[in-house]
């Protein structure tokens, strides 16, 4: 039977679906994402950046998000109750900020559902994984999970995939070397399960093989359906073995955390090692100076990883180390 396994990190918060060993779903939260999809806050309209239609607004607790549609009689410098209806989005250079709509008037301003809660309401066991426990996440593929969602490549028998992230939609390539109708629904079926596995939301393109035949095409079809969970909603397969999924969009995906924000999951990453590590005294972190910088500025991750582990802990820059590379030593290992 399927089972959540999830840890309370350093930094974020992990959460893998494994069954018979392997990973089904998983996610990652953050300590900043700020608030969450299902949030209910009072604001302020601090600017209308599309008159009648989209401004920005800043909630109670200083974090900012895009209103649409605009709520009427309410002027720049008015307050009100919001929705966060999709959380903020980790992207290069800058955060996507959250999106948001009027609340309803009989609303209460709550947070909105944690991962823990979100598991939680699965109705699946869950197995809390401690850092003196064996490292079921690893042994399930942790690392090769969060590469594929680095990379964005994945395998399967018979082809592989490539995820390209875009602001309009995200897009799987698949490729391989069956004849093209069975290479429509290996890769459909693959493709799905990559979606499930990352949580990949919103708008996201499937660029088959062209199958030929109506009904090579909807067996490639079929084969989505099987594996993706409602709801969603998609397009047939064209021609062209193009096909369109749209799922609601309420948060990040593992590919948009680790391409969006490299340094900072890298960081965490570290941080989940040096908890891992073991020995007595002192642990040094060497890792990019990017990331070295991370963990410096967050006088909390330090406090929390000394108080976990009982030893201080010293940080060393090392250029040479790519973004992703690390290491961590005991002093007395």
């Amino acid at each position: 039977m399927a089972e959540w396994i999830y840890e309370d990190g350093i930094g974020e918060a992990r959460a893998a679906l494994i069954e018979d060993g392997i990973i089904l779903s998983a996610e990652i939260e953050a300590d900043d994402d700020g608030p969450p999809a299902g949030t209910v806050a009072r604001a302020r309209l601090i600017r209308i950046t599309v008159p009648g239609r989209r401004g920005l607004v800043r909630l109670e607790d200083g974090a900012e998000a895009l209103i649409e549609p605009l709520p009427r009689g309410v002027t720049e410098g008015g307050a009100l109750l919001v929705e966060i209806r999709r959380a903020a989005l980790p992207e290069p250079g800058r955060a996507k900020l959250a999106l948001a709509r009027q609340a309803s008037p009989d609303a209460a301003p709550t947070i909105g559902p944690g991962l823990l809660q979100r598991i939680e309401a699965t109705g699946l066991p869950i197995r809390r994984l401690g850092a003196h426990e064996p490292d079921a996440l690893e042994a399930a593929g942790w690392s090769e999970l969060l590469e594929e969602a680095r990379s964005g490549e994945a395998g399967f028998d018979g082809g592989s995939l490539r995820l390209s992230l875009t602001p309009a939609m995200s897009l799987i390539d698949v490729d391989g070397w069956l004849d093209p109708a069975a290479l429509a629904v290996a890769g459909a079926s693959a493709a799905a399960a990559m979606i499930v596995r990352h949580g990949i939301e919103g708008s996201i393109g499937i660029d088959l093989p062209t199958a030929g035949s109506k009904a090579a095409r909807q067996a490639a079809a079929d084969a989505v359906d099987a594996i993706l969970p409602q709801p969603f909603e998609r397009t047939a397969v064209n021609g062209f073995g193009f096909l369109q999924i749209v799922r609601p969009r309420r948060r990040a995906s593992l590919p948009e955390r680790l391409q969006g924000d490299g340094v900072g999951a890298a960081a965490r990453a570290l941080l989940r090692r040096a908890e891992r590590t073991p020995g007595a005294g002192a642990r040094s972190i060497s890792a990019h100076p990017a990331g070295i910088e991370r963990i410096a500025g967050r006088a909390d991750w330090q406090a929390e990883l000394a108080r976990r582990i009982g030893a201080p802990i010293a940080l060393r820059p090392d250029a040479r180390l790519a973004i992703s590379g690390g290491h961590v030593d005991a002093e007395n290992p």
